[in-house]
């Protein structure tokens, strides 16, 4: 499965932060020679927008105002996607703590998921393409051909982005409680919450490495190409 495939594939990703669908959905796309579209991204970069022009994340016309004149572009690297917000270039930036717990607030508004969801359909809509968030199979591509809801203990899922971020200076047990708490708001949430979709395939990655849970994804697809 290393070469493209002729029947493009739509395939959703869903899940709650650290359950490895950023990780995965890059190496899927690079083995089946797919577009990943990043929706974590796009909303974190609103979020840095936020920061940078001082705009308070609980004030919906004003963020509307800024995604209205976003410009997101993903460049698919071999490590993974290169974000430039306009002509900046944000990958790392976007990753960092303080953009992460703001992404999480802004992306709760209904006018900004409106505009976030006809942007990322416009930008799958010709298929081939991957595409992990917490509202993929349910919202944005309710009719992809397959659809994978990860999930993992939070305290699992701590000590993941703290090796990825391990100068962060935020103990593993810190990350975990942020994410309980993460998880309670996107859960919750009037728009969009974060639930499998009916017919996703529900996949436990607690005790999984990467590789095996990309193995498990790749017999699905395989599968689901028959």
């Amino acid at each position: 499965m290393t070469e493209p495939i002729a029947l493009k594939l739509t395939i959703a990703i869903d899940g709650p932060a650290g359950a490895g669908k950023s990780t995965i959905a890059s190496r899927l796309a690079r083995k089946l020679g797919y577009v990943n579209l990043e929706s974590g991204a796009m909303y974190r970069a609103l979020a840095l927008k936020a920061i940078q022009s001082d705009v308070s994340f609980d004030d919906e016309p004003a963020l509307v105002g800024l995604v209205s004149d976003l410009r997101i572009r993903l460049e698919p690297t071999i490590g993974g996607n290169r974000v430039l917000m306009g002509k900046q270039d944000v990958s790392h930036r976007i990753r960092e703590t303080d953009v992460t717990l703001a992404a999480s607030r802004v992306s709760v508004h209904p006018k900004v998921r409106e505009w976030m969801v006809a942007h990322q359909r416009e930008m799958g809509a010709g298929g081939g393409v991957i595409m992990e968030g917490r509202d993929i199979g349910t919202k944005v591509f309710p009719n992809a051909d397959l659809k994978i809801f990860l999930d993992a203990d939070p305290e699992v899922r701590g000590q993941r982005r703290l090796l990825q971020d391990p100068a962060s200076g935020v103990s593993a047990e810190a990350i975990a409680a942020e994410l309980r708490e993460r998880d309670r708001r996107d859960r919750t949430r009037a728009v969009s919450p974060l639930v499998p979709a009916a017919d996703a395939i529900h996949l436990d990655t607690t005790a999984l490495s990467e590789d095996e849970v990309l193995q498990h994804i790749e017999a699905l697809v395989k599968e689901k190409l028959k």
